[in-house]
């Protein structure tokens, strides 16, 4: 199974080389479109290879949807604490009840007593 995982990883690292290779042409990227820029004296444009445009594109994708996945499950692991926090409070009282009545002791102990 190692070897599959290995064997998928690289072929992942060769296709983005190759695409990183195939895509290395100069872009320009702008914060502002260039009628709007004209009215502010910020303009906000980098010059930058096409693969990276296209890397930082999937990245931001990613971060965006571990953000979402994780706001949206919030609620699920707020749940789960609480449920886990009820659990072990009652196995505790149920622990007490147990040695109060004597149930919970070994029977050949109770008969040596």
């Amino acid at each position: 199974m190692r070897f599959i995982k290995y064997l998928f990883l690289g072929a992942v690292a060769l296709v983005l080389i190759v695409v990183a290779v195939a895509n290395r042409q100069p872009v320009e990227l702008q914060l502002l479109p260039k009628d709007l820029a004209a009215f502010i004296p910020f303009s906000g444009q980098i010059t930058v290879p096409l693969f990276l445009v296209i890397f930082g594109g999937i990245l931001a994708g990613l971060l965006i949807g571990f953000v979402w996945e994780y706001l949206r499950e919030f609620k699920i692991r707020n749940n789960l604490s609480k449920t886990n926090k009820q659990v072990r409070h009652l196995e505790r009282e149920v622990g007490k009840l147990r040695e109060k009545t004597g149930e919970g002791k070994d029977e050949i102990l109770a008969l040596l007593e």
